[in-house]
């Protein structure tokens, strides 16, 4: 069993909802991270589901999780010929921390329409990206390898700031972990926030909503990550993310609402 598999299993209670423990592998500064525990959330959902794939899970993160014990409740709320939705609720020490809504339906064998008007981002071969290394109380990196293009990592290599806020690179898991819809989310949630190559390391980032749209599983063991901020305003900021396996056939879109929150507050 791949260490995935196991620090997202559930166990299903007689209320209908599932026992979980939250790991703490796969943290960004000693907390679980958000796409990690969306996964738990989904895979809660999909036990209670007709249809195997989803194209779309939206959550919005109440309070910070910590690692432990979880209660995640699913309720169906919505039935279609084609959609199937539910609500989730994962509860720690009595409240309610993170709520999110999935929309699940079955994977078309052929797509009408299957249309680009945007390309997968051009990077160099990982070998010369920079790698993202294991980093004292960040666990998501010592399982998952991320290697960024040079030109969007002088943040992290000579304190050269970028003119836009992009982040661009390789990604997959250390131990070669099959991809599913789960692997998908932490993924969609695993590169380091884009605003940190023009502002550098100067802000906690944490999420206030985040929604990932799936459209395809990858036939590939690296993926490639594109995520930007366009705007910063007031305290929040938008992040628009888009992975693709290396035939560059689109994985899934995401966006993210996140606080920008200076370090020194």
């Amino acid at each position: 069993m791949h260490l995935f598999e196991k620090d997202t299993a559930l166990s299903a209670q007689e209320d209908m909802g599932f026992r979980t423990r939250i790991a703490a592998n796969w943290s960004i500064n000693g907390v679980p991270n958000g796409g990690y525990l969306m996964a738990i959330m989904t895979g809660a959902m999909q036990r209670r589901s007709d249809r195997e794939a989803t194209p779309l899970i939206t959550a919005n993160f109440l309070s910070r999780c910590e690692p432990g014990e979880a209660l995640v409740t699913v309720e169906k709320i919505a039935q279609s010929n084609q959609f199937v939705r539910f609500q989730s609720s994962l509860i720690q020490a009595g409240d309610e921390r993170i709520r999110a809504i999935g929309t699940f339906a079955n994977w078309l064998q052929k797509c009408p329409v299957d249309r680009y008007e945007s390309t997968a981002p051009a990077l160099p071969p990982p070998a010369d990206c920079v790698l993202i290394p294991p980093l004292p109380n960040y666990s998501l990196f010592e399982h998952m390898e991320i290697r960024l293009d040079p030109g969007c990592a002088g943040w992290m290599t000579s304190g050269q700031l970028a003119e836009k806020s992009e982040i661009r690179g390789w990604i997959r898991f250390k131990d070669e972990r099959p991809y599913d819809l789960a692997a998908i989310l932490l993924i969609s949630d695993s590169f380091p926030p884009p605003v940190l190559s023009t502002q550098g390391m100067v802000a906690w980032v944490p999420t206030i909503e985040f929604s990932v749209n799936v459209r395809n599983l990858p036939q590939s063991s690296w993926l490639k990550g594109f995520f930007r901020t366009r705007y910063i305003t007031c305290g929040l900021l938008a992040e628009d993310g888009e992975l693709w396996d290396a035939e560059n056939r689109l994985v899934a879109i995401s966006r993210q609402i996140a606080q920008y929150r200076y370090l020194s507050l």
